[in-house]
């Protein structure tokens, strides 16, 4: 059988006779003859796409008739290629042998070692989001406001700060992991914790707190913000369970203080620094707020009697002297009579009424 073949002239006929490869076609008409001894073959392709594609590219590229044509790349296991075309990013090309056509493209090739794991590049934003990049590529993105802790193959490596990267995969089990440096709040509500003279309290404390040492954070602890929630519970009730009520209510500045710096030495093994810490909200059971309240009520009550007797004291003792004093001194004694005399006048109408001779001497004495 005769069959007639085109090639266009930007296509490439590959000629293949009894399945071994012959060499290429350049464009034009062709006869070829399939009988059962002489089997032609061509398989046309396009220089247009540049990426030959073929199930027997490794002998197209042995015989040499690729030679001056296109750019051939074998690549190892451990490399990897960045393929340009027309100096725009096509594609990541992962290990094997691929072929290129120059004829109508210009095709660059950039190789990669990818046993560093990591991968840098100027123009990572772009490869990133290329095709293929997917199966070449793990993309990660540390946020802002965080770090990222790099692990190889359950290594630490590196820290990270805030970016996009990108890292190879099937060389080795690279891990991010993005943690938070920010200052955060802990809020330990509902804590139940026994004074030492057996009186039931609720507590509810606030802690603020930043990580200083990412590694630490994630390496030492599984979960270093509820470690910090379970050593803020035991700080609690370490303070409250050695003191009795009163002067755990009479010394709250200072448990406070005591709660913090506690803490402060508990925080620092898992890489937290703590900026403050405080106990928000003290909440007694109700009949020991009613209790209390009686408590108070009596105390006030007797400081306020207390009050009222001194000065009633006082007053007498004021009293005494000024009689006294009156006692001692008669002019004195006139000066405020006649002073209690000119109150009156100044303040209504006054009338004497004169009665009996010592009376009126005494009157007439006085004014």
């Amino acid at each position: 059988m005769i069959k007639l073949v085109k090639i266009h002239s930007y296509e490439v006929g590959l000629y293949f006779r009894n399945g071994e490869f012959r060499g290429l076609l350049e464009g034009g008409w062709y006869l070829l003859l399939d009988a059962p001894f002489y089997r032609a073959r061509v398989d046309v392709v396009s220089q247009r796409a540049p990426w030959l594609v073929h199930e027997k590219l490794d002998v197209i590229v042995k015989s040499g008739a690729l030679n001056g044509r296109a750019k051939v790349l074998d690549l190892k296991d451990y490399e990897r290629a960045l393929i340009w075309i027309d100096g725009r990013f096509s594609h990541v090309l992962p290990p094997g042998l691929s072929a290129y056509w120059t004829t109508f493209c210009d095709v660059k090739a950039e190789i990669v070692d990818a046993r560093n794991v990591r991968f840098t590049h100027a123009d990572l934003p772009v490869i990133v989001k290329s095709q293929l990049a997917e199966r070449a590529l793990e993309s990660v993105t540390v946020p802002a406001g965080h770090v990222g802790v790099c692990f190889r193959d359950g290594s630490f490596v590196e820290t990270l700060p805030a970016g996009r990267y990108a890292f190879w995969k099937n060389v080795a089990e690279a891990k991010v992991v993005p943690v938070d440096t920010r200052a955060q709040i802990l809020d330990v509500a509902g804590q139940e914790i026994m004074t030492a003279d057996k009186v039931t309290l609720r507590l509810n404390a606030l802690v603020t707190y930043r990580v200083t040492d990412a590694r630490m954070a994630v390496s030492v602890v599984e979960d270093a913000r509820q470690a910090l929630y379970r050593d803020t519970q035991l700080v609690l009730r370490a303070l409250v369970g050695a003191r009795e009520l009163d002067g755990f209510l009479a010394d709250k500045d200072g448990v406070v203080q005591e709660f913090e710096d506690g803490l402060r030495r508990r925080v620092s093994a898992v890489g937290l620094e703590l900026i403050s810490a405080g106990i928000r909200d003290i909440i007694l059971p109700g009949e020991m707020k009613d209790l209390l309240n009686k408590v108070t009520e009596a105390r006030k009550a007797a400081e306020a009697n207390l009050i009222a007797r001194r000065e009633e004291t006082a007053a007498m003792r004021s009293q005494a002297n000024t009689a006294k004093l009156l006692q001692d001194n008669p002019t004195l004694m006139r000066l405020r009579e006649l002073e209690a005399l000119e109150k009156v006048a100044a303040s209504a109408k006054l009338n004497v009424v004169l009665g009996e001779k010592g009376l009126t001497e005494r009157v007439v004495n006085v004014l």
